[in-house]
């Protein structure tokens, strides 16, 4: 197991966290607010959170109609096979996750070592570890679950990481997520450092968090099957593991209600990957993003617009 506290391989190119004084600004003072609500929540009992979570996320889905109509047309697509109903509890369900992640960023920004690793737990790791023996490098193929923060954090703090890191418009709440995600080691690029710093990150052994599952438009994607809708992907996690000489993971992030803890997914490498042919290796890629949505599939962000763009002649969606 790589220790998260070297720098083998580390790109100049890495995401620049350090705080900024313009932060204490009376611009930002409502951001600090929020913050400090946050931290005293993290302190409340994980049982007083998820009871908060739940009626936080009621509130929201009533009142967001708009985020609430994409979230139901994708559930829709995805999963025909459900019932009115169903649907309707699937909703619930995933508005409250939702908030419950939200909730959980007191932990990943606050939480000691020792109470992140008794709160998130990997199941799945040997598959890691024999990768890594087997001298491969390690690319975890993650879907964006509502979790997604926990699994960056329980990763980095046991193996080397590097990954993308996408700004928000506000430059605090940014800091607060980069400096969180980064503070067990792992290592933030922005997208426009582009993908040669991240290569070379991996190849010097740094595992590498990828998330293909964003419409990016039609530059430079091609449409594949995901939940049997056609979907704009960047072909590119195959020539990654390719040029990388690395074995594709992929990993889900879910929370156990009953457990009130955090559970990675770490499934084995896919087969056959990558075959060379660029549409089979994005078909086997979404495949593999079902198979892993499906283990807990109201901890998905379904609030994405995921089938924005449209083949050629189809109407629109949202």
């Amino acid at each position: 197991m790589a220790e998260s506290n070297s720098t083998a391989g580390l790109s100049s190119l890495v995401y620049d966290t350090r705080f900024s004084s313009s932060y204490l600004r009376p611009k930002y003072w409502g951001v600090w607010f929020g913050i400090l609500l946050l931290f005293l929540i993290s302190l409340l009992p994980r049982f007083l959170q998820d009871g908060l979570a739940n009626v936080l996320g009621d509130f929201f889905r009533k009142v967001n109609a708009k985020r609430r109509r994409i979230a139901r047309i994708n559930i829709e697509l995805c999963f025909p096979e459900l019932s009115e109903q169903d649907k309707k509890d699937f909703l619930v369900r995933y508005y409250r996750h939702h908030v419950r992640s939200l909730l959980a960023f007191g932990l990943i920004w606050w939480g000691s070592k020792a109470k992140l690793e008794k709160t998130i737990v990997i199941q799945g790791q040997e598959n890691i570890e024999n990768s890594l023996k087997n001298n491969r490098s390690v690319i975890f193929l993650a879907a964006h679950s509502l979790g997604l923060e926990a699994a960056v954090s329980s990763v980095a703090m046991r193996y080397l990481t590097s990954g993308p890191f996408k700004p928000m418009k506000n430059k605090l709440v940014d800091w607060f997520i980069a400096t969180g995600r980064s503070r067990h080691g792992g290592f933030l690029y922005s997208r426009q450092a582009g993908l040669r710093a991240i290569i070379k990150d991996v190849r010097a052994g740094n595992g590498r968090l990828y998330l293909p599952d964003e419409d990016l438009g039609k530059d430079r994607s091609i449409f594949a099957p995901f939940f049997g809708t056609q979907k704009v992907t960047v072909p590119v996690l195959g020539k990654m593991a390719k040029v990388c000489k690395a074995d594709v993971l992929p990993c889900m992030a879910e929370y156990d209600e009953k457990a009130r803890r955090y559970v990675i997914h770490i499934l084995p490498p896919l087969k056959d990957f990558p075959t060379g042919d660029d549409y089979r290796d994005t078909v086997a890629m979404n495949e593999a993003l079902e198979e892993i949505i499906r283990l807990c599939p109201s901890q998905y962000f379904w609030m994405m617009k995921l089938f924005k763009t449209r083949p050629e002649g189809e109407v629109r969606i949202y």
